[in-house]
């Protein structure tokens, strides 16, 4: 399987037009050399690996009216799908305590990346067509600051059992629901985008790396111009079935009165979305 994106250089003079093209095109960018710390994003595995091998994670199971905590595994699936993921996660907010023995590096975590999506939501903003500027509400870097709702989800995929039930797999084919998010490189390969032809290509990227993807509140304020595009994580074969993967996404949310489009607001998408997933 080919890898359908190329690696795009943060620091480049062209980084801005580079990744608004890339992911008005794919729905999907590589980031190299981004200002994320790898030794904050190496120390943020570590913790979280030991927590999900830990006996106490149940002690933080998720509170259905707020939405942070530990979701137990199979607990969601994927919108049109009737077979729960193969994973477990955690969800953070901001304001939110972590549990016990999760060091500060996960919210310096958060907050590098948080910063570095405002900066690439004003790139996304400045290559869009004055057309489709002059439809958003107020400035895309705006809509997330000082929001609430921006999710930072801990992800661990458990390794595979030698009997898995038919048509399971580690996340199946969805679209984010928010405006952008960043992923610092999971700990294995398994991400996969379906691509405009129909076939699936995988998101290759290394260590350090950052992807960025497109989710459905930017293509319904950008009118369709950025692609939410379908993803999803594969099972592996051989060795690496019975190894964890643990992936980290960071998704940007929009106040909840942030007007999305005409007659929708954040707020309101959001709970569409998420009554359809099962989580509310």
């Amino acid at each position: 399987m080919i890898n359908a994106l190329p690696t795009l250089d943060y620091r480049s003079v062209d980084a801005s037009q580079a990744v608004a093209q890339s992911l008005q095109q794919s729905g999907f960018a590589v980031l190299r050399h981004s200002p994320i710390d790898p030794a904050l994003v190496a120390q943020t595995y570590q913790d979280w690996q030991a927590f999900f091998e830990g006996d106490d994670k149940v002690q933080y199971t998720f509170d259905p009216k707020i939405q942070a905590g530990y979701f137990p595994f199979q607990t969601e699936q994927a919108k049109g799908h009737s077979t729960p993921d193969l994973k477990e996660f955690f969800h953070i907010y901001e304001g939110h305590p972590l549990p016990k023995g999760i060091g500060n590096a996960t919210w310096e975590l958060f907050n590098q990346l948080q910063h570095l999506a405002i900066e690439l939501l004003e790139w996304v903003e400045v290559q869009a067509p004055p057309s489709i500027r002059l439809r958003f509400t107020e400035p895309l870097g705006a809509m997330i600051a000082n929001s609430k709702e921006t999710l930072f989800r801990l992800l661990h995929y458990p390794p595979l059992s030698d009997e898995i039930p038919p048509g399971s797999v580690r996340a199946a084919a969805h679209e984010d629901i928010n405006l952008i998010t960043l992923l610092p490189a999971a700990t294995s390969m398994g991400l996969e985008l379906l691509d405009a032809e129909g076939q699936w290509q995988s998101v290759n990227c290394d260590r350090g790396d950052i992807v960025v993807n497109v989710g459905d509140m930017l293509q319904l304020a950008s009118q369709g111009f950025y692609r939410s595009t379908t993803h999803r994580v594969v099972n592996p074969d051989g060795p690496a079935r019975y190894q964890s993967r643990l992936s980290m996404p960071l998704f940007l949310h929009p106040r909840p009165e942030v007007i999305l489009a005409e007659g929708k607001t954040a707020r309101q998408y959001l709970q569409e979305r998420l009554r359809e997933i099962g989580l509310v």
